[in-house]
């Protein structure tokens, strides 16, 4: 996908109705009040290549921030490691307690009219795990 292809798809994520069930959905996952969308994934191993795919999904992610930032506005960018921390001692929602377990930040924007929030993050916290980019709408606003 390209830049223009993750914009149409949050697009129309920031419209599409929640299902009622946890369940995996056309662009990902979705659930009670989000939606996830996978915008790019690779499984490498390689140390060395997992490098290389993580500077060009943040890349990705810059641009796809620099659309929606001349949009809905410039935002700093979203720390997931303090929410991960929180996670241990308070309730934190679904949706932005699975975020932070994967990636270390996020960009943000509450989308106005749509009573929707987006973020978009690189799920670069664990070497062992895929990378993905990945886009995040949903109804419940960040802790």
């Amino acid at each position: 996908m390209n830049v223009a292809q993750h914009i149409a798809l949050i697009d129309e994520l920031c419209y599409r109705p929640f299902p009622a069930e946890h369940g995996p959905s056309d662009v990902g996952a979705s659930g009670p009040g989000h939606h996830v969308a996978v915008l790019a994934a690779a499984a490498d191993s390689d140390p060395a290549r997992w490098a290389v795919v993580v500077d060009q999904y943040e890349k990705d992610r810059d641009a796809v921030y620099e659309v929606l930032a001349s949009r809905w506005g410039d935002t700093p960018p979203y720390n997931l490691q303090t929410v991960l921390l929180r996670t241990e001692r308070e309730e934190i929602p679904g949706p932005w307690a699975e975020l932070s377990e994967r990636a270390n930040v996020a960009h943000l924007w509450e989308v106005e009219g749509t009573g929707r929030w987006v973020a978009v993050a690189v799920t670069d916290r664990d070497a062992s795990q895929d990378l993905q980019l990945l886009a995040l709408v949903t109804e419940i606003a960040p802790p």
